[in-house]
C-alpha cells in the first residue's frame, strides 16, 4: 500500500490554501462578501462591506458603493448593472486583500464540500461538535493508515534495500503527515515558524 509522501497536500485541505472552496464561498453570489454588500446596499449605508476589507482600501469601496448608490437610481436594469458593478469590485479588492487572485464571481449554490458549511452552521447554532466530528472523521483513518504502515515496515530498515526504502518512506510519510496536521490546526504559518528551530533539529536526521 502506497501512502501519499507530501504532508502539503493535508495542510493544504485543512487551511483552505488549495484555494477553490473557500474562495469560491469568498467569491459566490450567495457567499458571505456578496451578502454583505446587498444587505448595504438595501440599506444604503457602507458599513457592512468595509469589515471585508483592508482600511487603506475604504476609500474605493466607499466611492465604489456611492457611484452604484447614484446608478441604482436610474431604473431597474441600471440597478442591475451597479449591483454588479459592485459585488465584482468589492469582491476583487477583499481578494486582493488576502493577497489572492480574483477570477471572477462564481454562481450561487456552489457545492463547497462539507468543512466549510459545517464551519457557517457551527457559528449560525453556536455548536462546534459537527466540525470536531467531521475532522476527526477526516484525520483519524489518515493517521491510522500511515501509523499502521509505519509499524508493518519499522523492521525492515535493515533488510535488503528495497525493503529498507519502502521502510523509510513509510517512516517519513507518517511523521509528515502528523506534522502536516499539527501546523495546520495550530494555526499554518505561525506554528511553523514558532517550531522551525525544533524542525530543523528533528530533520538533520
Amino acid at each position: 500500500m502506497r501512502l501519499s509522501p507530501l504532508p502539503a497536500l493535508l495542510a493544504a485541505a485543512l487551511l483552505g490554501l488549495s484555494a477553490w472552496p473557500l474562495q469560491a464561498h469568498c467569491d459566490a453570489l450567495d457567499g458571505p462578501v456578496v451578502v454583505a454588500a446587498r444587505k448595504a446596499l438595501a440599506k444604503g449605508e457602507a458599513g457592512p462591506v468595509l469589515v471585508w476589507v483592508k482600511p487603506d482600501d475604504e476609500p474605493q469601496i466607499r466611492a465604489a458603493f456611492a457611484r452604484t448608490l447614484a446608478v441604482r437610481a436610474l431604473g431597474t436594469e441600471a440597478k442591475d448593472l451597479a449591483d454588479a458593478y459592485f459585488f465584482e469590485t468589492l469582491v476583487r479588492v477583499h481578494r486582493a486583500g488576502e493577497g489572492a487572485p480574483y477570477t471572477g464571481l462564481k454562481p450561487a449554490g456552489l457545492d463547497l464540500g462539507p468543512a466549510i458549511p459545517a464551519a457557517d452552521k457551527a457559528l449560525a447554532s453556536g455548536d462546534l461538535k459537527p466540525v470536531f466530528d467531521l475532522m476527526h472523521g477526516v484525520l483519524k483513518p489518515g493517521l491510522e493508515a500511515r501509523f499502521k504502515q509505519a509499524r508493518a515496515t519499522r523492521g525492515q530498515a535493515s533488510a535488503d534495500l528495497a525493503e529498507g526504502r519502502q521502510a523509510v518512506a513509510a517512516y517519513v510519510d507518517f511523521l509528515h503527515y502528523v506534522d502536516g496536521a499539527y501546523r495546520a490546526a495550530a494555526g499554518g504559518a505561525h506554528a511553523e515558524t514558532a517550531e522551525a528551530p525544533k524542525a530543523e533539529s528533528h530533520h538533520q536526521h
